[in-house]
């Protein structure tokens, strides 16, 4: 069986060299015909599903773009409420040096956030 394949493979392979003009013509004929073909397929005979990859959650349209602008004003808030508390602490004199970077933090945040607006 495996003789009888190599055989034909030599006898295609010969005709091939002997033949080039042909094998381009009838290469290039399978090549149109399954490209028209398939251009046909496409068209008229559309599959259902044609995208099989799932876009992530983040991109799906099933949740709502915030608006940037919105989330830095939430962001803003949460800062000044936080600062709000650290500053309790200060009147208190209960600040700590943990609280005094976290001030810092915070406060350059904000800076960030009003800049980016």
């Amino acid at each position: 069986m495996n003789a009888l394949f190599k055989h034909a493979r030599q006898k295609c392979l010969q005709w091939i060299v002997h033949h080039p003009k042909k094998f381009f013509t009838y290469s290039m004929i399978f090549l149109s015909v399954s490209f028209v073909g398939s251009l046909i397929l496409g068209i008229f005979f559309p599959k259902e599903t044609v995208f099989t990859i799932k876009p992530p959650v983040l991109y799906s349209k099933g949740q709502m773009v915030q608006n940037p602008a919105v989330n830095n004003e939430k962001e803003m808030k949460k800062i000044v409420e936080e600062l709000k508390t650290l500053k309790g602490k200060r009147d208190r004199k209960q600040l700590q040096k943990e609280d005094s970077l976290r001030i810092e933090y915070l406060f350059n945040q904000y800076q960030q956030l009003k800049n980016d607006r």
